[in-house]
């Protein structure tokens, strides 16, 4: 049996679907297929993609390990059936441990779980709460701890008069209740805060584009990888650019685009050297017109009209695109996902903001624009690079002291060659006064001895 598949409906072919799942045997698979077309308007359509690709995997695995009361589980059983194979998914497959809490299941991740085990358990809840929104699924759904919900739903309604619901919240004779909510799912994944990376190699631009070079990347692949590493855009953002996205700012080395979460709506802009826009320029009056059906020049080109095409002539897409990048990852052997130039790009910048600013107000006055300009919900996340920076900057004034240390060092045993007869005493300040010391304090002292 093999790897279960998805496929863009070909050009030309009408369908309701415009992507299709097959399973293993290469037939076509509709939950799956359902699923992601039920994603489409309620999440972006690349976060219902990246649900899709987490998935593949487990229904595979699925058809061939999977084992509950010796029989293999199917994806509509019930839910102690799914919870079951989920879990031995999690140890077996994730290399994650599972441990029993109550009515739910802690997972930790170990060294070897691999980073996608939130969004599989995230991926896997919405796959239920979408069969059972479609009357696909039978039973309620195996991702959320019901009893979790009915404990909450009391400590919510239940007041501190007895037998009385609680009053509400203007009435003001009840404490507010403030903690937050613990998460429904039935398996919690816990110590998993999101932390950004700091990629700080100076030359990973040039490897990426050197590698694109040895794997013949055209014009446009190159410039999409350029604009990557000198805007912090996301892949989607760079790829779905419109000409007029390009034309709506003042300058040349600018154009708008959308952000995660404002389904379409050009709220942000991207800046990108003099040299990409000669290179975007080239492209789009050479290269891209050997694809363009209207043959058009970017003077006469609509707004409407997307910057990268396929060679058939349609919109590039990230799928489209993801082939020829991971083609370059792979000839200059880096593990590098196109999110990490985001994460390289603002490890850049930080660093150029704390070698130019000469003041903490200038830092943060930079560090705030470069918030602004990245569009982070929340900006907190700054912190971990401000983190970051903090012990470079207390590595370097550690080893200015080793330095030192060392330079004394040397300077001491120069003058004992001069003068080794004479004795040599510790400086020590007298003083007449009497001072009392504490007792507590007495104790550390005589702890330095």
């Amino acid at each position: 049996m093999g790897n279960y598949q998805y496929h863009y409906c070909p050009k030309g072919i009408e369908s309701r679907y415009e992507l299709l799942v097959f399973d293993g045997e290469w037939e076509p698979f509709l939950p799956l297929t359902d699923h992601y077309h039920d994603c489409i308007g309620r999440i972006d359509k690349s976060s219902a993609l990246s649900y899709l690709k987490c998935l593949l995997p487990f229904f595979r695995w699925l058809d061939e390990s999977s084992n509950y009361q010796g029989n293999r589980v199917r994806w509509d059983e019930p839910p102690d059936a799914i919870r079951v194979a989920i879990e031995d998914y999690l140890m077996n497959e994730m290399n994650c441990k599972v441990r029993e809490k109550d009515t739910f299941r802690f997972v930790n991740r170990t060294s070897k779980s691999p980073n996608t085990v939130n969004r599989f358990l995230s991926a896997l809840k919405s796959f239920y709460k979408s069969l059972i929104r479609l009357n696909q699924y039978n039973y309620s759904n195996p991702l959320i701890d019901s009893y979790a919900i009915l404990d909450e739903y009391k400590s919510q309604t239940v007041g501190v008069r007895k037998d009385k619901p609680r009053m509400p919240s203007e009435a003001g004779t009840e404490d507010a209740v403030t903690h937050r909510r613990l998460t429904d799912s039935y398996f919690k994944l816990i110590n998993e805060e999101w932390q950004p990376e700091i990629i700080d190699d100076p030359y990973l631009p040039s490897q990426v584009y050197q590698a694109g070079k040895k794997v013949n990347w055209s014009q446009r692949e190159m410039v999409i990888a350029r604009m990557l590493f000198e805007t912090g855009a996301r892949a989607t953002e760079v790829i779905e650019l419109t000409i007029g996205d390009y034309r709506s700012r003042k300058s040349f080395q600018e154009a708008s685009t959308f952000n995660k979460g404002s389904h379409g709506r050009r709220v942000k802009f991207l800046r990108f050297s003099k040299d990409t826009v000669k290179l975007l320029m080239r492209y789009i009056n050479k290269e891209r017109i050997q694809y363009d059906v209207t043959q058009c020049t970017f003077e006469v080109l609509p707004n409407e009209a997307p910057i990268f095409l396929t060679e058939l002539g349609t919109p590039l897409s990230y799928e489209a695109w993801y082939y020829h990048w991971s083609r370059a990852i792979e000839e200059c052997k880096i593990k590098l996902n196109p999110h990490k130039t985001r994460h390289w790009f603002v490890t850049t910048r930080l660093r150029e903001i704390y070698n130019i600013s000469k003041t903490e107000a200038e830092i943060k006055h930079r560090t705030n624009e470069l918030i602004k300009y990245i569009k982070w919900k929340n900006a907190d996340t700054i912190k971990v690079y401000e983190h970051y920076f903090d012990e470079e900057k207390h590595r370097e004034s550690h080893d200015q002291m080793l330095d030192n240390m060392a330079e004394l060092e040397k300077e001491y045993i120069e003058q004992m060659k001069y003068n080794r007869k004479k004795k040599t005493n510790l400086t020590v300040l007298e003083s007449s006064k009497v001072v009392e010391i504490d007792s507590e304090l007495e104790d550390f002292f005589d702890g330095l001895e």
